[in-house]
């Protein structure tokens, strides 16, 4: 297997096509890239910013170029030695009319050789959450229309511009009565009888879309209807879904494979098995893998790591100030006691979830427990799933046939014992988990326990990521995937642990800092981290900008908009994206970027609007508050907070420098997501997924807060004198042992050395962390060194600036004096 040395992530759509990548194979080549990392090829719904929603998983999208376009980028992959890894998506494809499959099944029902693609519980009529109101509205209204379609000589329900393919009997029923005549199909779509009637005789019936948390009879991607899930459990379906990325692999035109959501899927051992035995063992596989605290991944799967999310939520142990974060922590009990107690918040988003966004699904386990245990009521088992369900402290097991693992078993037990202290009796608890412990045979308790594992997922994505995150706003910056935000940081002894640990168990996982996920860009969050550095500077700046803008609050009458947790949020996510210099920047775009994101952030937070019952008046005093915040007639608060963030952003900055140099350099391989190799103050998606500013290298992309002439463009100079080096010694990075350093004198707890030595090869990483802005002078470090092992005979050199340096003690302030972080090596 050839392991990438480093990948960068390109996210294919809009104006990123084959042809504009092929053109930038480069710049990769030159920045040190070793693979090319693709979002998803395959075609998509028409108009997808994404690719994930799939309608043809075998063939190559038009869209951004098809399969010439794709051979033309990969003949340049190719020609500069570089690799190629895709996004595969198993778990899901789009249930639109655009996919051939998806639209044989509604006209087929179980007949269509599709109808065991997908995950559809048949006991019930297909529903389809298609309609803006309620079904007999709809119908009243006269919105429901016959249609015919001469190219595909097809019958169909047009609900505006959604044809729905009618059952063959029906279609000649209706046919027999108008022909193709237009006028008497318009006649027939106003009796309304007949059209219920009609449609009364299809495989498939139409629900008002915001009936599908309560009522969807196949399984979804997360809470998304609009994404059905398939099962590649079974093999023929494996074999469909699958048969082009084989095909590419064995071409030699992909190297690796990263796999969308592996929580999704039945059996995800299974699954990989499977297309390890398919892919072949030289091909480099990733799984997309949230890991909770102290969860590791699954040892038997035959893949190489994650994507690399807890690498992320290794950051804050090194870069926040624990004092400074228990004096943020202090004012936000002030300023919002209801939301700042994490625990209670994971509850309340958890509960919230369970019981509204995934209702269908848990009536669906209710159902299948109540057919198992015929002696338990339905309000019992409910409510025992409901307590468990929350008491789920990662997000999901692994149980499929068989035993669960050691981990799996202690999992469900603390679950279990956690859940049972809200509930009066234990007789439910107890038989829900003999279920997920494999005890009990049978293919309803096979389905139930493949259920229950794929929901306990979702909920907790939910609930934590895209509903906890925007209400637990203390310190926004560790509200990340994989991350925990109410968990104080644990310093450079538990950060070593970590790495020590990532050697043994994922060397050649993805290490991120961005991707397409992350609620903010690396460099906007590196910035955060600082505020507990000085936490009275920003504490009082939020009092100060809150009296500023009280005019600029509106009362109603649920109370202020924006209310107090709402703005301690909203100067954190500012404060993270704002400008080096506010005038010289492009104020609207900066604007238009803020105020989607605050409007995203309170639909996510679920709190006083929603995505499914929004609060216009809400919204709109929100929105306008935020975009006061950044009226030229608001001069007074912009110079008042451009000047509190100012050293923020200079110490921000070191922490981005401090931050990827480590990535470069620990254990797993370092993953760029597109333009992070400039500065990334990048918000929450679609804003991270805009079009990237591909500029040659030295070129700056943003304005520093730094005076010194290297800080335009350090980053990237960083980036591509590391990648480059760990091409020319790869073993040395994927083999090579990780020793951290001792640090001597007063201020040793600034600075993060560690060495990765394999034979006569060595590299040392030394960063500064948690110092002031200033702090390359010897009036800051004073008598601390750093002490290089004597092992390493000879002198190495700083890569970054080409100074030699013995072994032994060396100065700090003479290491980090004209750059602020060093990397030696040694000798070639």
């Amino acid at each position: 297997m050839r392991v990438p040395t480093s990948t960068y992530r390109l996210q294919f759509r809009g104006d990123l096509t084959f042809e504009r990548a092929s053109g930038l194979v480069p710049y990769l080549k030159d920045l040190g890239i070793s693979h090319l990392y693709a979002s998803p090829i395959f075609t998509a719904t028409k108009g997808s910013t994404h690719g994930y929603d799939v309608t043809d998983p075998n063939e190559i999208d038009p869209a951004i170029g098809g399969r010439k376009g794709f051979d033309t980028l990969t003949a340049s992959l190719q020609k500069a030695g570089l690799g190629l890894i895709v996004d595969i998506v198993p778990n899901h494809m789009a249930a639109s009319l655009e996919n051939p499959w998806w639209r044989d099944v509604l006209r087929y029902g179980q007949e269509s050789v599709y109808a065991g693609y997908f995950d559809i519980d048949w006991s019930e009529k297909l529903t389809l959450p298609q309609l803006g109101k309620p079904f007999e509205e709809a119908l009243a209204a006269g919105e429901l229309q016959l249609r015919y379609d001469a190219t595909e000589d097809l019958l169909q329900l047009a609900y505006f511009d959604n044809c729905f393919p009618l059952s063959e009997d029906s279609a000649r029923f209706v046919m027999a009565q108008t022909g193709r005549n237009a006028e008497r199909l318009q006649a027939f779509s106003r009796d309304a009888a007949k059209m219920n009637e009609l449609i009364e005789k299809q495989y498939w019936q139409l629900l008002y879309w915001k009936d599908a948390a309560r009522h969807l009879n196949y399984r979804r991607f997360f809470e998304v209807a609009g994404l059905v899930g398939i099962r590649v459990e079974d093999e023929r379906v494996f074999e469909a879904t699958h048969r082009l990325t084989i095909e590419l692999i064995r071409s030699g035109q992909v190297q690796g494979l990263r796999i969308d959501h592996i929580d999704g899927l039945a059996d995800p051992k299974a699954y990989l098995q499977r297309l390890r035995r398919a892919a072949g063992a030289d091909t480099f596989i990733v799984v997309e893998k949230i890991l909770g605290h102290g969860e590791t991944l699954p040892p038997d799967w035959p893949v190489s790591g994650t994507t690399g999310y807890e690498f992320i939520s290794a950051m804050p142990d090194l870069f926040l100030a624990g004092d400074g974060l228990q004096k943020i922590e202090a004012v936000y009990q002030i300023v919002d006691n209801e939301h700042a107690d994490f625990s209670a918040g994971l509850r309340d988003a958890k509960l919230l979830m369970v019981e509204r966004n995934f209702a269908g699904e848990m009536a669906r386990l209710t159902k299948l427990a109540r057919l198992i245990f015929p002696a338990f009521d339905e309000v019992e088992i409910s409510s025992a799933l409901r307590e468990l369900l929350v008491a789920f402290p990662v997000y999901r097991t692994y149980g499929y046939r068989g035993a669960l693992s050691a981990e799996d078993e202690a999992v469900v037990r603390g679950a279990v014992d956690k859940a049972q202290a809200k509930l009066p009796a234990a007789d439910v608890l107890n038989a829900i988990e003999s279920l997920l412990r494999g005890e009990i045979a049978g293919e309803r308790a096979g389905e139930f326990r493949a259920r229950f594992q794929q929901l306990s997922g979702p909920v907790m994505a939910k609930a934590v990521e895209d509903t906890l995150f925007y209400r637990y706003n203390r310190l926004i910056a560790m509200n990340e995937v994989g991350g925990e935000p109410a968990m104080p940081p644990r310093g450079v002894v538990a950060f070593h642990q970590m790495m020590a640990n990532r050697l043994q168990r994922q060397r050649n996982g993805l290490s991120a800092t961005s991707t397409h996920d992350t609620k903010r860009g690396e460099d906007a969050r590196a910035r955060l981290y600082s505020l507990s550095q000085y936490p009275e500077a920003w504490i009082g700046g939020f009092s100060r900008w809150r009296a500023m803008n009280a005019a600029f609050r509106t009362d109603l009458a649920d109370g202020p908009a924006p209310e107090p947790n709402i703005e301690w949020m909203l100067y954190q996510a500012l404060a993270g994206i704002w400008p080096a210099d506010v005038e010289l920047s492009d104020q609207d775009v900066l604007r238009d970027r803020f105020t989607a994101y605050v409007l995203k952030a309170i639909r996510e937070a679920k709190l006083r609007t929603d995505w499914m019952e929004e609060n216009h008046a809400y919204e709109k005093a929100v929105l306008d508050y935020a975009s006061a915040l950044l009226s030229p007639r608001n001069q007074a608060f912009r110079n008042d907070f451009g000047k509190t963030v100012q050293p923020f952003m200079k110490l921000g900055y070191l922490n981005s420098l401090s931050q990827v140099l480590i990535k470069l350099t620990a254990p797993g391989i370092p993953d760029i997501y597109q333009g992070a190799e400039g500065l990334d103050f990048n918000l929450v998606d679609p804003d991270n997924r805009r079009p990237v500013d591909f500029r040659p290298v030295g070129a700056p992309q943003v304005r520093s807060p730094f005076k010194e002439p290297w800080a335009m463009s350090l980053k990237r100079q960083i980036i591509r004198s590391v990648l480059r080096h760990r091409n020319g010694h790869p073993e040395l990075f994927l083999e090579g042992s990780y020793r951290p350093l001792e640090i001597k004198g007063e201020r040793s707890d600034n600075i993060l050395a560690f060495a990765r030595i394999h034979r006569k090869e060595a590299t040392i990483t030394i960063v500064p962390r948690l110092t002031d802005a200033d702090s390359s002078g010897a009036s800051f470090w004073k008598d601390t060194v750093v002490s290089i092992p004597q092992r390493l005979d000879g002198q190495m050199r700083d890569l970054l600036t080409g100074k030699p340096w013995p072994a032994g003690d060396i100065s700090a302030m003479l290491l980090l004096e004209d750059h602020p972080v060093s990397f030696l090596v040694t000798p070639d």
